[in-house]
């Protein structure tokens, strides 16, 4: 089973691009504002990301980390 994680802030265009990418193509999603959580800030930092957003992919066979809204990375990863 494959997990998505988009980790976010209000403001960011980016974020919100790529949320409304993720959903229209019927990709289930976890969101973590970073700035409703101090905990997701330090996830996000832990994860080597300087800006949002960042999106964790997990599934059977490990994690990959997206940086950005990077759309051709994301379709190639969740096999779109």
């Amino acid at each position: 089973m494959r997990k998505v994680v988009i980790y976010t802030q209000e403001g960011c265009g980016p974020c919100t691009a790529e949320k409304l990418w993720l959903k229209d193509n019927g990709i289930d999603f976890e969101e973590k504002n970073i700035r409703e959580n101090p905990q997701y800030l330090d996830e996000i930092v832990g994860l080597g990301a300087s800006a949002t957003p960042a999106t964790v992919i997990e599934d059977e066979n490990g994690s990959e980390v997206v940086f950005g809204f990077d759309q051709e990375k994301l379709e190639k990863i969740l096999e779109i």
